[in-house]
């Protein structure tokens, strides 16, 4: 009764799991939609219905996208934070034409579409349109392209129903301990056949008594008793704010020796704070400054980059886009101002935005002076209008814009990136000498610095030309404008939490899909990277024009190795080290890319596990490399925990062998645990419990297998005499004195800190072996000695003689 009631509580909750996940999907993938029929002709139907092939109308208000669809008319702004982990829309634009489009009679080959080419041009299913944008007349379309599984979203649902099975040594030895067991009760029977026959016993008789020897020597209770601990523990997560929909997990959170760690969200706020701004003034730096749009500077260039350079927009009237842009903008005090779609419509062609200053200003104090003087009357107020917008490029590692003020001739342009990248792209007589010196001082601070620049473009350079050239021709002879940074703060548990867990020897990694920069600075301020150990970044690159694929190590710029290796041209110092062998160094931190880690793992697959046990921080990463990247740490013999908050942490939470998600969308559903308290105390807690868990659940084992291995002993020296014990004494033993033991010894707390010594993670470890098979011949040597005792007297007269009592006992002589 007691097993039939566990395993209806195990099919109960691995039902209710998979009802929720249906619930999720059919909640966001259930949507009517509106699709072509002819070429005017629309009709309305349920996305269940939808198949490749179909042109479907994109709303103009947005849509949750139940399928993937390329875009073939129309601009979509999208959230990806599904796919990217990142909440920062994106512009997509429709399919380009393809060469017999723009000229019939060419003889070119058809271009074919490619998802992962054609990214810019995909909606994904998943994926939220926030907005769309359109010439008059004609409506945003896209042709669905996959459904169902096959989509992004249908094979991470995939991942999350058939995950691949994770391997707890727990569970392989409770196995193999009863499989030993079984053999023990294999050779009862046989010594019990083998008396009864002996001794003339009816065939039925000695089929019972066998049988009764796999019933003592294999306890059924024992699920129900290693259960009750795993609910006891349960239960006091509960008290805590976690809750658990695998309870099997928490025995495999006591084993957790690495946890890895989302970034934004999980280790990190969600925003980001301006910390202040640096101007360069006669290739100088001006002191550091807490207010941007100082007295006497409301319009300066430097001003002006900060309200120009982004790919804000505004969806119902609020900012969106990128946190850094949005605080960037915020901090200036203009206003940003989009066209309405009939603007746009009825000068067919898309208005340019428009970014003021709240206050209007007099023309004679803007610092600009060629104002035509048709118009100058007609200027009431200082506006930029951004023309055209190079956008950000992960690659590239900077964005830039084309903006011109109202009254002016000419256009300027405005680049916005990595320190290290624009200053590059700058004339060196702009760039102050101690560049490199005060970049170094705010990198170390953990700050995150953008660099802005600008350059006046020369009369050549029209509206009309701007789409037809590259952004090279754009970022160069650029004049530097000074370091603008940003602070992503920590959640105040970050810090106390990773000291907690680095005090217990368990291993911190850092996984996000945040840039490298970004990642590697927040690792150094929460200390998952010490303050002098040094970092190497990690770069691979792939086949190229029949040369094989590459790895390169080079040292971040905050390293203090680094400091020692710079030139004063401030390259990065590369370190000349073959891919077998990384570098040698007492104390350091490997960090890579997505990219780079795709690369090493399918052209580098004897490098990774070296690079594994030393890397700390991983950026870029997409989901897929999430779950990738703990099944490699799962290789190299990690119980691998993973702490997210996002949809595109569910692979990776699943995959773990502990997945903790810290949000209770998405995520909550693949994930094993979910904690209300959005930080990452809930980690150490788990894992205590876990503790806890595992060695009750040991006790729990060697209790149960000891009281089997002794009822067994006992029932055999019983059969040698044709004789048993009576069933009120099974029922007393094993209800009154075995599950009462084996219930009440599980309600042990965790202990209060969490201490580097682990619990042992086998049943066949040589610490328990030795104890319970101590136990087991302690056990022996007093049964089998009591019972040689007794025989040794003379029994005879009370062989006669019957007692009120034995009927009671059971115990009786055939």
């Amino acid at each position: 009764m007691m097993s039939l009631l566990s395993v209806c509580t195990s099919l109960y909750t691995v039902r209710k799991q998979y009802i929720l996940l249906h619930d999720m999907v059919s909640a966001h993938n259930v949507v009517r939609c509106t699709i072509y029929r002819g070429h005017q002709d629309t009709e309305e139907i349920l996305s269940t219905d939808l198949v490749p092939g179909d042109v479907m109308v994109i709303p103009a208000n947005g849509i949750m996208m139940p399928c993937d669809a390329a875009l073939i008319g129309g601009t979509c702004i999208v959230n990806e934070s599904m796919l990217t982990g990142e909440s920062v829309p994106v512009t997509k634009t429709q399919l380009p034409l393809s060469p017999r489009g723009a000229d019939p009679d060419a003889a070119l080959p058809e271009p074919l579409y490619d998802p992962e080419e054609h990214r810019r041009h995909t909606l994904f299913c998943g994926t939220q349109v926030i907005q769309t944008r359109y010439y008059s007349g004609e409506r945003v379309r896209a042709v669905v392209i996959r459904t169902g599984f096959s989509t992004v979203k249908g094979q991470l649902v995939r991942s999350i129903l058939y995950p691949k099975p994770s391997d707890f040594r727990l569970y392989r030895d409770a196995i193999r301990f009863l499989l030993g067991l079984v053999c023990v009760a294999a050779g009862g029977m046989a010594y019990s056949i083998y008396i009864s026959a002996s001794m003339g016993e009816p065939v039925g008789r000695i089929l019972v008594e066998a049988l009764d020897i796999i019933t003592i020597t294999v306890p059924p209770a024992l699920p129900a008793a290693m259960t009750a601990g795993i609910v006891y523990a349960q239960h006091r997560l509960r008290q805590k704010g976690i809750f658990c929909t695998s309870p099997q997990r928490i025995n495999t959170a006591g084993q957790i020796n690495l946890v890895c760690f989302d970034k934004t969200g999980t280790l990190t706020e969600d925003g980001l704070d301006l910390w202040g701004v640096q101007r360069v003034q006669d290739s100088r730096f001006s002191p550091p400054e807490q207010e941007v749009a100082a007295e006497g500077q409301s319009h300066s260039l430097f001003l002006v980059a900060m309200a120009s350079c982004h790919s804000l927009t505004r969806i119902e009237g609020q900012l969106t886009g990128d946190p850094l842009d949005i605080k960037m903008f915020e901090a200036t005090g203009w206003v940003l101002e989009e066209p309405s779609p009939d603007e746009t419509s009825n000068h067919d062609l898309i208005m340019p935005t428009v970014v003021r200053p709240t206050k209007p200003s007099p023309l004679e104090t803007l610092p600009f002076q060629e104002q035509d003087p048709d118009i100058r009357e007609l200027m009431g107020r200082y506006e930029v209008g951004v023309l055209a917008q190079f956008p950000f490029s992960s690659s590239l590692q900077r964005m830039s814009v084309v903006t011109r003020v109202l009254g002016e001739r000419r256009l300027r342009a405005y680049l916005k990136g990595a320190p290290e990248t624009v200053v590059r792209l700058c004339r060196p007589d702009t760039v102050p000498a101690d560049f490199w010196e005060v970049l170094d001082g705010y990198t170390r601070q953990g700050l995150r610095v953008i660099a802005l620049a600008h350059r006046q473009l020369e009369p050549k350079f029209t509206w009309h030309r701007l789409h037809t050239i590259s952004r090279e021709v754009i970022e160069c002879e650029m004049e530097f404008l000074g370091l603008l940074m940003l602070q992503n703060k920590l959640k105040p548990q970050t810090v106390p939490v990773l000291a907690e867990l680095h005090r217990a020897h368990i291993r911190t990694v850092m996984v996000t899909g945040d840039s490298m920069l970004t990642a590697v600075s927040v690792a150094r301020e929460c200390g998952l990277i010490p303050p002098h150990s040094q970092v190497i970044i990690t770069e691979a690159q792939p086949p190229r024009e029949g040369q094989p694929a590459t790895v390169s190590w080079s040292y971040s710029l905050d390293s203090p190795l680094a400091q020692r290796q710079l030139p004063a041209a401030a390259e990065e110092a590369r370190v000349s080290v073959g891919p077998q062998q990384p570098p040698a160094q007492p104390s350091y931190h490997f960090a890579m890319s997505g990219r780079t880690f795709a690369i090493i793992l399918e052209h580098f697959s004897e490098l990774l596990p070296k690079l594994l046990l030393c890397g700390t921080v991983y950026a870029r990463m997409a989901p897929d490399q999430k779950t990738q990247l703990v099944e490699e740490l799962q290789k190299v013999d990690y119980y691998v925990a993973m702490c997210g908050d996002g949809a595109n942490d569910c692979g990776a939470l699943k995959r773990a062998h502990t997945g903790i998600s810290l949000s209770e969308l998405e995520a909550s559903v693949a994930s094993p645990f979910t904690s209300r308290t959005p930080d990452i105390s809930c980690v150490p807690h788990l894992i205590r419990e876990g503790r806890a868990a595992l060695v009750t659940s040991f006790c729990v084992f060697k209790f149960m297998a000891l009281y089997s291995i002794i009822q067994y002993l006992c029932v055999l020296l019983l059969y040698s005499i044709l004789s048993n014990m009576g069933d009120s004494q099974y029922l007393f033993i094993d209800i009154a004195i075995i599950m009462s033991l084996a219930f009440t010894m599980s309600l042990s707390p965790a202990w209060n800190e969490l201490v580097a010594q682990r619990p042992p993670s086998s049943l066949l470890s040589p610490s328990l072996l030795l104890s319970v098979i101590g136990q087991i011949l302690l056990a022996l040597s007093f049964q089998t000695t009591t019972f040689l005792l007794a025989h040794t007297y003379s029994c005879e007269s009370a062989q006669n003689e019957t007692h009120p009592l034995i009927g009671w006992l059971g115990t009786y002589q055939r």
